[in-house]
């Protein structure tokens, strides 16, 4: 398998996946900003600025299963520290088709870049995008290789009412692109029921590494 995390990330949404062969693949980093691990089935692809032997090594030094190695806590705290860099957690990776017309509630854009979502979201994504819902927000960008990327927030007082749903629905129809990825912690049940609700398909688990 070859080609750059870009087109990985384009076939993957197609549902073109690499060979479930247990083999990796590593591809140079698509932009300074954005390293990291994706764990398809049966296949991982490894997107950092580091040596395929050395990446290979540390893989069969882990000792683990090697359709797991690639998201063995040991390998990827090697991979922090060779390339100087941090991670927060293993997320699911998710992706839905763009849906036409208008999103299914009302929204109002914040447009202020001193707000602290906007500030937050500005640290891991470009072009960024938030909008405001009664009890909610939904927040839009462009993340790693460019893809664009959506999170959902919904405040405590009105959880259980569909409204993550219809924030992660709203994504759908106001993405520029063909489609919008998601990423959720698997250990946050409510969030990945939340988003396959709303029509987005698992791809892989990701481990995104953010400059230290």
């Amino acid at each position: 398998m070859s080609g750059d995390v870009t087109r990985i990330l384009a076939a993957a949404a197609r549902g073109e996946f690499p060979p479930m062969d247990g083999g990796t693949t590593v591809v140079p980093q698509p932009d300074r900003r954005d390293a990291g691990v994706l764990a398809f089935t049966a296949h991982s692809v490894v997107f950092a600025d580091v040596d395929p032997a050395w990446v290979r090594a540390e893989l069969a030094a882990t000792g683990s299963d090697p359709l797991a190695a690639s998201m063995n806590p040991g390998f990827l705290v090697r991979l922090m520290t060779r390339t100087g860099r941090r991670m927060n957690t293993v997320d699911l990776l998710t992706v839905a088709d763009a849906l036409p017309g208008p999103p299914p509630l009302e929204l109002r854009e914040i447009e202020d870049p001193e707000h602290p979502r906007v500030a937050r979201a500005l640290k891991y994504r470009d072009d960024v995008r938030v909008w405001a819902a009664d009890g909610g927000v939904l927040i839009l960008g462009r993340g790693v290789a460019g893809r664009w990327e959506a999170a959902v927030e919904v405040d405590e007082a009105v959880r259980h009412r569909g409204l993550g749903r219809a924030l992660a629905t709203a994504a759908r129809h106001l993405t520029p692109g063909g489609v919008v990825w998601a990423q959720q912690s698997p250990g946050n049940a409510r969030s990945v029921r939340t988003f396959q609700a709303a029509g987005y398909r698992p791809v892989a688990s990701e481990a995104l590494l953010t400059a230290a």
